[in-house]
């Protein structure tokens, strides 16, 4: 089956944590909003008034007749297929526990930089920003890494969710890719605190396919335009 991913064409955002499924497994995909006359088709897509179970936003994903959305919804469904998930239904429940916990520190992360409101530009909120930022560092991030980190050595330390790779740990990947770049003087300072999330992060970026996508085209940059931005007066 050839997979049809919907999402943003200029930013990683929330549909990079597919991506990097889609990609370690070797799958057959297209990133339909990145070709010609793709925006457009994701657009029609979600405003069709025909479609009884309409995306709410992107990233999408269409596998024969059907639709998913929502980032851990989408992983739910690959997971298995991809063979990155637990053969067993509570291994399936956990994985899927564990990214919906992901998907709340990316909005910790987002809100970082946009904490009043994702209408309003950087510049406007600088001030809440900076507030935000230092408690999302002080209270927040310790927080959910230390979890991710307590779940990791529970399991042996190798992986998150079972004995092998599951999406669960390319996302905890893409977690500290987006930090690194969003705040390298306050990561730097904070990973000792979470040895064993750094090895997995060096573990992936070192498998095949993982490490040829990131050196491909097919990798969007890192920019100011989604969820991880640099900002200098955040990263103290």
């Amino acid at each position: 089956m050839r997979y049809q991913l919907y999402y943003h064409p200029t930013i990683q955002g929330r549909g990079e944590f597919v991506r990097l499924a889609l990609e370690e497994a070797g799958a057959d995909y297209v990133d339909v909003a990145r070709r010609k006359g793709g925006v457009a088709t994701m657009m029609r897509i979600i405003e069709d008034e025909r479609n009884a179970r309409p995306p709410f936003a992107p990233p999408f994903l269409k596998a024969g007749n059907l639709l998913v959305a929502q980032t851990a919804n989408i992983l739910l469904y690959l997971g298995p297929r991809l063979n990155l998930a637990p053969r067993d239904e509570a291994g399936r429940l956990w994985a899927h526990q564990l990214q919906l916990t992901v998907t709340d520190l990316v909005v910790e992360i987002h809100d970082t930089h946009h904490p009043i409101s994702s209408w309003l530009y950087y510049e406007e909120q600088r001030s809440a920003a900076k507030r935000r930022t230092d408690a999302c560092w002080r209270n927040r991030v310790p927080k959910f890494l230390g979890y991710f980190e307590q779940v990791l050595q529970k399991n042996g330390g190798k992986y998150l969710v079972g004995g092998r790779l599951s999406y669960v740990d390319l996302s905890l990947f893409q977690i500290v890719e987006g930090l690194r770049y969003a705040f390298p003087k306050r990561m730097k300072r904070f990973e000792r605190k979470i040895p064993g999330l750094i090895a997995l992060h060096d573990r992936v970026a070192k498998r095949p396919r993982i490490k040829a996508y990131l050196a491909s085209t097919r990798r969007i940059a890192f920019n100011e335009w989604g969820i991880y931005r640099y900002y200098k007066k955040l990263d103290g």
